[in-house]
């Protein structure tokens, strides 16, 4: 659909670079053949609404043979894990009994709740030729009425989600509600989640109707009231203010983040996220005891040989 001009604001930069809270610059680390850079949770902030955990995975290049994705089955609790990629593509698998390959500009939106676990790897068929990965990986904070809900799965085509398009951008709304549109995936509280591509020079005004707002640059640059973020950025925004987001001269691609601030306390060790610690101890404990047949957390069914165990420090 087009574009709205009505949604830009009339200062389209900002009143000022006040309006950013908190700037992350994320941790790096090496996976293999592959860098991860770890926006969320930060030293200085733990979550932008809901999302609790943000990983921008790549850009990779894999030549064929043995390269690829290969994380071995673990578990979560008290979220919902969100994949979504710009290129590549990989199999996912889980306790719910899903296997299902995951495209560029589709949406994977695993509900742990009480417990799940899942593996993701790259396919033999995939490996047989040189390829790319490059994407972003969130957890979102289920709300403590939701916490314990049972493990589901949803994916959703690049068709399926709501898609903006007019001169300078394009934008896709993977999560949430944002510009009078919904996503497709159910949630559990207020959120957006957003890909937007802009050219250079082109604006993107941050949605007013969420409590909090981030943005993480993919690639490229963007300029807030004449302070120019690189790629490798994320900026949390002050709640209320009128912000937009101006591309560099090379352009951007922007993740658009946030929501309804989450009420309470939320503990994450490792994989697991609870309102209390004591929830966080009894999933290590059933982890740790591998009651794969009827216990709590069982192994995907098409991929049962092997598994990551609790680590001794997380």
């Amino acid at each position: 659909m087009s574009w709205n001009p009505l949604l830009e604001p009339q200062n389209p930069v900002g009143a000022s670079i006040d309006a950013i809270d908190t700037l992350i610059i994320p941790r790096a680390r090496d996976l293999g053949g592959f860098a991860v850079r770890r926006a969320l949770p930060a030293p200085k902030r733990q979550m932008v609404g809901p999302f609790i955990f943000f990983d921008h995975v790549g850009p990779a290049e894999f030549l064929s043979g043995d390269g690829g994705v290969d994380v071995r089955p673990h578990p979560h609790i008290g979220i919902a894990t969100v994949t979504y990629l710009y290129k590549g593509e990989f199999m996912h698998r889980d306790s719910t009994g899903v296997s299902q390959m995951i495209y560029p500009g589709e949406v994977n939106w695993m509900i742990a709740g009480h417990g799940v676990t899942h593996s993701e790897r790259t396919s033999e068929e995939t490996r047989k030729n040189p390829h790319s990965l490059h994407g972003v990986q969130t957890w979102v904070v289920l709300p403590d009425n939701a916490e314990e809900t049972a493990a589901a799965f949803e994916h959703h085509k690049e068709q399926a989600l709501p898609y903006f398009e007019d001169e300078g951008k394009q934008v896709r709304l993977i999560l949430g509600s944002a510009y009078g549109e919904q996503a497709p995936v159910k949630t559990f509280s207020e959120m957006f989640y957003l890909d937007a591509v802009l050219q250079p020079g082109a604006s993107i005004p941050l949605p007013d109707n969420h409590e909090d707002r981030g943005a993480y640059v993919i690639e490229g640059s963007v300029e807030v009231a004449d302070d120019v973020f690189e790629e490798g950025r994320m900026m949390v925004f002050r709640p209320g203010d009128h912000v937009s987001l101006k591309a560099g001269a090379k352009g951007a691609r922007l993740m658009l983040l946030g929501g309804e601030t989450m009420k309470g306390s939320h503990y994450i060790w490792w994989n697991f996220v609870a309102s209390s610690k004591e929830k966080i101890e009894a999933a290590k404990e059933a982890w740790r005891e591998g009651d794969w047949q009827d216990g709590r957390f069982q192994l995907p069914i098409d991929d049962t040989g092997e598994f990551i165990p609790l680590p001794d420090n997380a």
